[in-house]
């Protein structure tokens, strides 16, 4: 079993990352979960002990807490060793959808806050010598299925698929390994109502992509994992 980490994970109030902020916590790590209101946070998560889980404001929209999260986080856990990247929104956006404004917001949240959240933890990770980088991105990462997805949405998930590359030119001589985690429909709040969606009975379970980020962490540094999909359905080139 691996040592004990000190994990970020951001947009750990509910859902997929709720799911993933429990299970380290399962697993013995230290957690520290990054989300707009830190009120949610304490009340997704009771009776857990300050020294093992911390709760601090991340918000995509203000770009200088990604810097102020990580301070927050060595100051009250210690220097991160893995950060997870979970927050993202979904709009439908495409050639005759959606607007600016709705792309501009897809960027911002799902491409350039783990960027900033990287670049600020980045010393932390390669010090530790076993830093670890987790995107959840999607299948939509992979591909672009059809006209029933959002353009806009694939085009950050491909963005966040490359900074995930990225990541392990970026000290894999210190020991630092990024993965992109790219599952199919996960059966939470932000696609619901979706057309063409994964039916509800066929979706993915929190829980089975916490497993998955769970792996990763225990993953010695000689087993580097570039990404891992999990599709809902059957595609051939997926």
């Amino acid at each position: 079993m691996a040592a004990p980490r000190i994990v970020m994970v951001s947009g750990g109030a509910r859902g997929l990352g709720a799911a993933i902020v429990q299970r380290c916590l399962d697993d013995g790590h230290k957690v520290s979960v990054g989300a707009r209101d830190k009120g949610a946070i304490a009340k997704a998560f009771t009776d857990i002990a300050p020294e093992k889980l911390s709760a601090h404001c991340f918000d995509a929209d203000k770009p200088e807490t990604a810097e102020e999260w990580v301070a927050g986080t060595v100051a009250v856990l210690g220097p991160p060793d893995a950060l997870v990247n979970n927050a993202g929104i979904l709009k439908m956006v495409d050639f005759t959808r959606g607007d600016e404004d709705d792309l501009d917001d897809l960027w911002r949240v799902n491409v350039k806050a783990p960027f900033r959240l990287i670049r600020a933890a980045l010393p932390h990770l390669k010090a530790s010598g076993r830093g670890r980088v987790v995107n959840i991105a999607s299948t939509d990462a992979k591909r672009y299925r059809d006209s029933t997805v959002s353009l806009g949405y694939v085009m950050t998930k491909h963005a966040l698929l490359a900074m995930t590359n990225a990541v392990r030119f970026a000290g894999w001589d210190e020991g630092l390994r990024g993965t992109a985690i790219c599952p199919g429909a996960i059966d939470t709040d932000m696609i619901a109502g979706i057309p063409g969606v994964t039916p509800k009975a066929e979706r993915l379970q929190p829980e089975t992509i916490a497993e998955i980020v769970s792996l990763l962490l225990r993953l010695p540094n000689q087993a580097s994992v570039p990404e891992i999909v999990a599709n809902t359905r059957l595609e051939s080139a997926l």
